[in-house]
Parts: C-alpha cells; structure tokens; sequence
C-alpha cells in the first residue's frame, strides 16, 4: 500500500469508520485518481438514500481537510452488496414472481 493511501486509510479510520460503523456501514476505498478518490460504502450505507448527503458532509469533508493535498473531491461507486444480490434472488425464486 503507497504511503498516500495509508494517510487516507488513517483518516478514514479514526474520522469516518467509525461513524458509519454506528449506523451498520462501511466503506472501501476503490482507488485515487488526479485527487478525486473513488470509494464505496457498504452494509446498510450500500445504496442508503442518504449516501450523497453522508459522502459530502462526513466522508469527502473529512479527507479533504486532513489531506487538501491529496484529495481534492470523493466519489461514490454505487454498488450492490452480495447479500442484496442473494437477497434478490431468494424472493424471486420463493415467491414466483
């Protein structure tokens, strides 16, 4: 892991994890790109209706504070979790729809 990913891990570790941990979320970092870093949120942050609202005032605030020379922006990758995929699945394969 680069040096500048650690710093990112760092912060992301005492300023935003824990945060989203109280509310059954995480997040992953994707990668960092011309100081636009990529990430997604996980668990019940996945495709929450205020996941722009958690990026822009916890996740992408707090980055660019600590590491204005790192990060300038955050973007969210929008995913679907595996258990929401299986989730899926077992309501249409129990339910006949």
């Amino acid at each position: 892991m680069s040096k500048e990913m650690e710093r990112i891990e760092a912060v992301l570790d005492e300023k935003v994890r824990p945060a989203l941990r109280a509310h059954g979320g995480e997040i992953e970092v994707d990668r960092l790109e011309d100081k636009v870093l990529y990430v997604k949120l996980l668990g019940q942050c996945a495709g929450c209706p205020s996941a722009d609202l958690t990026n822009e005032t916890l996740v992408e605030a707090e980055l660019v504070q600590a590491l204005p020379e790192l990060v300038e922006k955050v973007a969210v990758i929008q995913t679907v979790s595996d258990e929401l995929w299986e989730q899926a699945k077992r309501l249409l394969r129990d339910h006949h729809l």
